[in-house]
C-alpha cells in the first residue's frame, strides 16, 4: 500500500544501451537546437514572456518516451517541470530520507549553476530560494517539495516552500517575510505565468530582478507543447541542424499537428494511429488516444488547440506474476548532463500514479547485441 501510495512500482524494467544512447542524443540535438540564434525567430505565436532572454537554463528537464516496435526511440513530450524525481530514487532506496550523495551533489550544483548564470558571478550563492507552487502542501508531490527544501538547507540556504501568494513585490524584486528571494524553483503549472496569481512573479522576471528556475524562456523554446509541430518539419530542423542531426532527429519525433490542420475525411478513419492532447495540458490531462475517442468528444475539442500526435504505443513489460504494465521512459535532464534515468509503469489510457504496483520504475540496462 506505501508503495502505491507513493507512486513506486516494486519492478524493474530493462532498457537496452542503444535506445538509451538513441535518447541522450535527442535531448542534446534538442538543447543545441534551441541555442541557435535564429531557432526562436522561427517559431510561431512565442509569447512576450517567452522572448526574454534568461542567459540560464532550466533545473529539472524532463523528456519523455516510448519505444517502437523497431527499437526506435520517440520523444513523446518535453516538461520544464518534471517532477518524480525523489519517487524515482526511492525505487532503489525505498527508505531514504534524502536524494543518494552522487545525485544530491549532481542536483544542488544545477540550482548553484542557474543562480552563478544569472549573476554572471562564478561565486555567487543564492540565500533565499522559494520553492513555488499553487498550494503546495495540497500537491501530490510536496514530498518531493520538502526533500529539495532539505537538500538546499543542508548546503547551508534558507528555503521555504510557499505559494506564489505568501510573496511580496518591492523595487528590488521578491520577498518573503522581509527578506530578499534570490531564486524561485517553479513547481508552479502556469508556464507562461499568465495567470493572476503569478503576476508578480511575471514582472519579476520580465525586470530580471530574480533567478527563475525553470522558466518561460526555456518552456517556449523546448517544451510548449506545440515545439513538437515545428519539429516535425524537416525543412526548419534542415534549417539549423547538419543533415545526419535533423535526419537523427525527425526520425525521433512521432508527426505532430494542429486538429485543424488535419484533413476532415482522414480525421475519423484514422484516428486509432492518433493521440489528441490539449496545447497547454500536463500531467496527461486532457490526452484522448483515438480508439478511445468518440465522436461527440471529438467534435468537442479546440481545432485551433488541439495537437494531433501520431501515437506510439508504449512498451509492455511483463511481470513474473503475470501482470503487464504499460511503459514509457523519462531522462531528468540539465541543460545537455542527463541527471537520472526511470521507467514509469501503468494501466490504462495515459501515464498515471494510481495503477496498483505501477508508478516509477528501476532501470536495469541490457546490451543492445
Amino acid at each position: 500500500m506505501e508503495i502505491q501510495q507513493h507512486g513506486i512500482s516494486p519492478y524493474t524494467v530493462n532498457l537496452s544501451t542503444s535506445a538509451l544512447k538513441q535518447m541522450i542524443n535527442v535531448v542534446r540535438d534538442l538543447q543545441n537546437l534551441s541555442e541557435t540564434p535564429n531557432y526562436p525567430l522561427s517559431l510561431p505565436k512565442l509569447p512576450e514572456i517567452a522572448q526574454i532572454e534568461s542567459g540560464h537554463y532550466s533545473v529539472l528537464m524532463g523528456y519523455d518516451f516510448h519505444i517502437d516496435d523497431s527499437q526506435q526511440v520517440k520523444l513523446i513530450e518535453v516538461n520544464t517541470n518534471a517532477g518524480g524525481l525523489w519517487y524515482a530514487a526511492q525505487c532503489y532506496q525505498p527508505e531514504a530520507k534524502h536524494f543518494p550523495r552522487k545525485l544530491a551533489n549532481k542536483l544542488l550544483d544545477t540550482f548553484l549553476q542557474e543562480y552563478r548564470l544569472f549573476c554572471q558571478d562564478q561565486n555567487a550563492l543564492p540565500q533565499l530560494i522559494a520553492i513555488i507552487d499553487h498550494a503546495p502542501e495540497q500537491q501530490f508531490l510536496y514530498p518531493e517539495m520538502q526533500v529539495f527544501a532539505s537538500l538546499f538547507k543542508q548546503a547551508g540556504i534558507k528555503t521555504v516552500i510557499i505559494d506564489p501568494s505568501q510573496i511580496e513585490t518591492k523595487e528590488a524584486g521578491l520577498y518573503y517575510q522581509e527578506q530578499a528571494i534570490d531564486l524561485v524553483y517553479n513547481r508552479h503549472c502556469d508556464f507562461y505565468l499568465s495567470s493572476p496569481e503569478m503576476q508578480n512573479i511575471a514582472e519579476a522576471w520580465r525586470k530580471q530582478s530574480v533567478c527563475l528556475t525553470p522558466n518561460p524562456r526555456i518552456y517556449g523554446l523546448l517544451a510548449d507543447k506545440r515545439r513538437m509541430i515545428d519539429w516535425s518539419d524537416s525543412e526548419l530542423l534542415n534549417d539549423f541542424l547538419t543533415p545526419p542531426v535533423a535526419s537523427r532527429l525527425q526520425q525521433a519525433i512521432p508527426h505532430t499537428q494542429l486538429l485543424h490542420s488535419v484533413p476532415k475525411e482522414t480525421l475519423w478513419p484514422e484516428r486509432k494511429q492518433k493521440v489528441f492532447k490539449p496545447t497547454t495540458s500536463y500531467a496527461s490531462r486532457g490526452v484522448y488516444i483515438g480508439d478511445k475517442l468518440t465522436k461527440n468528444k471529438l467534435s468537442s475539442l479546440d481545432p485551433q488547440e488541439t495537437l494531433v500526435q501520431q501515437r506510439i504505443k508504449p512498451t509492455i513489460t511483463h511481470t513474473l506474476g503475470g501482470e503487464k504494465f504499460k511503459t514509457d521512459f523519462r531522462l531528468f535532464v540539465y541543460h545537455k548532463t542527463i541527471l537520472a534515468t526511470c521507467a514509469r509503469l501503468y494501466q490504462g489510457q495515459v501515464t498515471n500514479l494510481r495503477t496498483p504496483n505501477g508508478g516509477f520504475s528501476k532501470i536495469k540496462l541490457v546490451s543492445s547485441e
